[in-house]
């Protein structure tokens, strides 16, 4: 009898703003835009203090995104990177989103801090770069997409042993790939333009303190299925992995 493929953890470092929370939260938004069914994926919430399991019992793990910064170094997110360091190193797919994207960066040695933008939020192009044409998540996507974004910190230095895949507006590093299975993204491909506007009317009076026009920002959304389809690329490879795992007897 064959094998049945480990499921992916999602692994929860927040939750969505109050008013989008009826949507369900950051797991399960997740799970359904990459295209898995319940039995295919765990979740755990290590920023509500969830402990992290044996990373040996999943096929891979997509980290959400968060409201709490990397740089506050909270022993929570602490920990979550060394796991994710170790996870990495021992060959586990990992797919960070956001907070994550920068959990993962900092967890391989990158460095994280204020965008120099500042803060960015709405729907964005991203722009790959020609390192995004060979990878096998990004050779897909065109030269340029739309992607929903929502942040104040963004990676300023890659890890060592990262290329970057893509990058927009002031953030250099966007999304980069760290050897040959571990990827970050600064936007939220598990956003739907319903999402977004959520959260722009959510901090709305954030940004109209910064100087943005959210009335304007919410106008512009759109739709952004390219972004979104990475999720489902990146769960469909690591299962693939992981059960050739399986009939390898490895």
């Amino acid at each position: 009898m064959p094998h049945a493929i480990p499921p992916l953890l999602i692994i929860d470092t927040g939750q969505p703003v109050a008013p989008l929370r009826r949507h369900g939260d950051f797991a399960h938004w997740i799970r359904v835009a990459a295209g898995l069914a319940r039995h295919e994926a765990a979740a755990v919430n290590v920023e509500a203090g969830d402990a992290l399991p044996e990373h040996t019992g999943f096929a891979g793990v997509i980290v959400s995104g968060s409201a709490a910064m990397v740089t506050e170094r909270l022993d929570w997110s602490e920990r979550a990177a060394a796991w994710l360091r170790d996870a990495a190193e021992a060959g586990l797919p990992l797919f960070g989103i956001c907070y994550g994207h920068q959990l993962v960066a900092h967890a391989l040695g990158g460095t994280v801090g204020d965008s120099p933008g500042g803060r960015t939020m709405g729907t964005v192009e991203v722009a790959c770069t020609t390192a995004a044409r060979e990878d096998p998540l990004f050779a897909a996507l065109p030269a340029r997409f739309a992607a929903q974004v929502t942040h104040l910190q963004s990676v300023l230095r890659p890890p060592p042993e990262a290329v970057v895949l893509a990058t927009a507006g002031h953030d250099p590093c966007h999304a980069f790939r760290w050897r040959d299975r571990v990827w970050g993204v600064q936007f939220h491909p598990e956003f739907s333009a319903l999402h977004m506007r959520g959260y722009i009317r959510a901090r709305a009076d954030l940004l109209r303190r910064d100087g943005a026009d959210p009335e304007r920002l919410a106008a512009a959304v759109r739709a952004a299925p390219q972004a979104r389809r990475l999720l489902r690329r990146f769960a469909r490879r690591a299962r693939t992995l992981a059960a050739g795992s399986d009939r390898s007897g490895t």
